[in-house]
């Protein structure tokens, strides 16, 4: 893979070439401000944090939305990334983004690959984090993205998504 991040124009590009609505498109935009915001909070707290790879990963998250909307975007994206030269560690992003982490018992599951679809980097718990406080492209708190997922009877994914926003805001001394 390439280890060169795409600019944000690139991004935006791939996005739209892959047939990203423009929803998404918004929605990925929203994330990564939100993405950019917290990892700035996360620096002048003194810790090490790849902005590019933030805004990135947060731009791309959700092109597997191009071609599905079902929780298999997160495994879509992550080959289109990789058929895109992208670096790993934003196919990472892309792959690991959706409820807080799928375990190993889920991915199997859902009949994905054997791999690992829990964030475990900074750069991959930050845009978890900010997807989860984006409904469409406006912010939300999580509270409404628990009760949804408690809703769809998705417990595990529930409490991961609560466990993640409360690490995250822990890092950031509850902002934002």
């Amino acid at each position: 893979m390439s280890e060169t991040l795409s600019s944000r124009e690139q991004a935006l590009k791939l996005l739209r070439e892959q047939g990203c609505s423009a929803e998404v498109i918004n929605h990925c935009k929203a994330v990564a401000e939100l993405a950019l915001e917290t990892a700035n909070i996360l620096k002048d707290r003194g810790f090490q944090i790849n902005f590019g790879l933030v805004e990135i990963g947060a731009l791309l998250h959700d092109i597997g939305r191009s071609k599905t909307h079902a929780v298999h975007h997160a495994v879509v994206g992550a080959e289109i990334a990789e058929s895109a030269r992208l670096p790993d560690s934003v196919v990472s992003i892309i792959k690991r983004h959706v409820g807080g982490g799928i375990t190993t018992a889920e991915a199997e599951k859902l009949g994905w690959p054997k791999d690992v679809y829990v964030p475990t980097t900074l750069e991959e718990k930050v845009v978890s984090y900010a997807d989860k406080l984006i409904e469409n492209s406006k912010r939300a708190p999580i509270d409404l993205t628990v009760k949804k997922l408690s809703g769809e009877l998705k417990w595990e994914a529930a409490e991961r998504v609560q466990k993640l926003y409360e690490e995250i805001t822990s890092l950031t001394g509850g902002v934002p």
